[in-house]
């Protein structure tokens, strides 16, 4: 059984003890396949040694995080781009709208946000998309840029049913992690209607942990406690969940 952690930051400081024993633990469970997002510049160092110690399952993107997008975004952004003229990357991500902590730099973040998407469209990469209290103005976004070329992941999807059928018509798949484990998590409450095709699984570690270890540091060997719940919701064995979410990794990432 091959597991595909979509979504990990597995080299920020939260790691910083015990990376090496987290990952191999991950591994142990299933978890081969690590997509990791970049958050800003200030990561990247960090991002290439991750890589290059697990070079078989350690997969990187590139991109400016919503959160992150501040006065010195175009800066940031010219770092992203010399970074993608200088090597691989497999999608770019995370990107989006952020309007939970701070909404002043909302513009900052629309123009962000457009200019990433056409950068990952000039370098046929997918997009891997953050958004919180904002799907009216990601949505917004994606409905304007909207061609073939546009495909990608709604990482942690939080939304309800009609914005679930949106982002899969504007060729997204949704990353689905701890969120569906949670009593009030809701997502629960429809995915089954939702064909399995269009779903990954990730993590967001070390961020929302699923139930039993809701509250505490998330691992991407949590993703076993996301496969059976989805196993659950869709009354077919985690080893077919396993299979079905991977290839759709595979198809969103080219690998």
């Amino acid at each position: 059984m091959i597991l595909t952690d979509t979504h990990t930051h597995l080299y920020v400081e939260q790691f910083e003890e015990d990376r090496v024993e987290v990952i191999q633990k991950a591994i142990e469970k299933g978890v081969q396949r690590f997509f990791i997002p970049a958050i800003d510049s200030t990561y990247y160092t960090a991002m290439y040694n991750l890589e290059k110690q697990f070079s078989k399952h350690v997969f990187l993107m590139a991109g400016l995080h919503p959160t992150h997008v501040k006065e010195n975004y175009k800066e940031e952004l010219f770092f992203l781009e010399t970074q993608l003229k200088n090597r691989n990357f497999y999608a770019i991500g995370e990107i989006g709208i952020d309007l939970y902590w701070d909404k002043s730099f909302l513009k900052q973040q629309q123009d962000a946000f457009k200019y990433q998407i056409e950068l990952a469209k000039k370098n046929n990469l997918p997009i891997v998309i953050h958004c919180r209290e904002a799907f009216d103005e990601i949505f917004e976004v994606l409905e304007e840029v909207r061609d073939d070329k546009l495909f990608g992941i709604f990482h942690c999807f939080t939304g309800n049913k009609k914005q679930a059928k949106q982002a899969i018509d504007l060729n997204m798949k949704l990353g689905i992690g701890g969120l569906v484990t949670f009593k009030n998590g809701k997502i629960d409450q429809f995915l089954n209607e939702i064909s399995l095709e269009h779903i990954v699984l990730e993590t967001d570690a070390p961020y929302l942990a699923p139930t039993p270890y809701r509250g505490k540091r998330n691992e991407s060997s949590y993703l076993v406690q996301i496969a059976d719940k989805l196993s659950d919701i869709y009354q077919v064995n985690v080893e077919e969940i396993a299979k079905i979410t991977t290839n759709n990794s595979k198809e969103v990432f080219g690998i």
